[in-house]
């Protein structure tokens, strides 16, 4: 015999308990207006998918004055626009 179908919602319930999801990190949002042609400059210096990490860590590099980061994205910049 069958069980009634409120007894079968409350055994799955039972069965698949969640964990909890860990917090979020607080994000903020940081935009700039480019014109067309200094978008298309980022995204050929960036290579492929690649531009908003890029810019992300170019301004972060710039801001800490973390001169090898610098450099390391000025040189892959270099490679893509060969």
């Amino acid at each position: 015999m069958t069980k009634p179908k409120s007894e079968k919602k409350v055994e799955s319930k039972a069965i698949t308990k969640k964990e909890p999801k860990a917090a979020k990190e607080k994000l903020v949002v940081f935009a700039f207006r480019l014109k067309p042609e200094e978008r298309d400059r980022i995204h050929k210096a960036a290579g492929a998918g690649k531009a908003t990490r890029f810019v992300k860590a170019a301004c972060l590099a710039t801001a800490s004055g973390d001169r090898p980061a610098l450099e390391e994205l000025l040189a892959q910049a270099k490679t893509n626009l060969q």
